[in-house]
């Protein structure tokens, strides 16, 4: 069978990591998240926090604070250049999931493709992040906004005539009504039968 590629991009709180897990354990094909963080270190010579609050954070204050007058931006820059090739060469090794990082745009010339956006109402990710991540419900109340925010802002950076988190996706699903475990299922039946028949 020839590779193939699920990129998924997801909503603060819509557990689209846990979906993308679950996901892959179902396939029996490789998970790319923080992963690529790790890899990026690495290759840049640099510590995996330091990569970590520098990459989407960035774009939520992190990095102004931390590296004024522009060098910020040349640092993303040069992190989401790294990232872009670790995802490329992942992409040409085997099937697998990556998820986050405008992977579907990096990787849009892969001929067999899925992009995936994972999404929830407001309400039903509130309940995720106090539930499920023991946060308290203003501490949720603000990071699902700006981490949205953030990945807004991202993808607006790095992708050029972005419009919105819906569009240019092959599959949007609100997590909210199926879980994780029903999400995942959904996904590979429509993954086995895009790939696999």
């Amino acid at each position: 069978m020839d590779k193939y590629i699920v990129t998924i991009s997801r909503q603060f709180g819509s557990l689209g990591r846990s979906i993308a897990a679950n996901l892959a354990d179902r396939l029996g094909v490789t998970y790319l998240d923080r992963d690529i963080v790790e890899e990026t270190a690495k290759r840049m010579g640099q510590h995996v926090s330091s990569i970590s609050n520098s990459e989407e954070q960035g774009f939520g204050g992190f990095v102004r604070r931390a590296f004024p007058l522009g060098a910020e931006a040349s640092l993303r820059d040069s992190i989401f250049e790294v990232q872009k090739n670790i995802i490329r060469d992942f992409a040409k090794e085997q099937s697998g999931i990556v998820v986050g990082r405008c992977a579907d745009y990096v990787l849009e010339d892969h001929p067999r493709l899925l992009s995936v956006y994972i999404y929830a109402p407001v309400e039903s990710r509130l309940i995720n992040c106090t539930e499920r991540l023991g946060m308290d419900e203003k501490e949720a109340r603000k990071m699902i906004n700006d981490v949205d925010t953030a990945r807004e802002q991202y993808h607006k950076t790095y992708i050029p005539g972005y419009k919105n988190p819906f569009s240019g996706r092959d599959l949007c699903i609100d997590s909210s009504a199926f879980g994780v475990e029903g999400t995942a299922e959904i996904l590979e039946h429509i993954i086995r039968k895009k790939f696999y028949d």
